[in-house]
């Protein structure tokens, strides 16, 4: 059963950056890897994915701001968040795809980031 744990959310100030981690145990047939956030009152999002080939896709609303990377030996997946604004301010979820009998979504516990000054 494929399990992960995310970490680095917090505070930050507008204009700021934090990065975001999130680490895949249990199983090594994951394919894309990716985060999503939903911001309060409003629906969850996706904020970035990346394939096993690292190829990436983002919303536009964070293009040129966010970076997301992975490490597919660790299974492993960042997201660098620069010139953070408030309305990034949301709860952001790892989130991964498992292949084979037993698979399907799985999805992290979610980390706060809220952007304030």
């Amino acid at each position: 059963q494929v399990q992960l744990v995310e970490s680095g959310g917090g505070l930050v100030q507008p204009g700021g950056s934090l990065r975001l981690s999130c680490a895949a145990s249990g199983s090594i047939f994951i394919t894309t890897m990716a985060w999503y956030r939903r911001a309060p009152g409003k629906q969850r999002e996706l904020v970035a994915d990346v394939a096993r080939t690292g190829d990436t896709n983002y919303a536009d609303s964070v293009k040129g701001r966010f970076t997301i990377s992975r490490d597919n030996a660790k299974n492993t997946v960042r997201l660098q968040m620069n010139s953070l604004k408030p309305e990034d301010t949301a709860v952001y979820y790892c989130y991964t795809f498992v292949l084979g009998p037993a698979g399907g979504p799985v999805w992290g516990q979610g980390t706060q980031v809220t952007v304030s000054s």
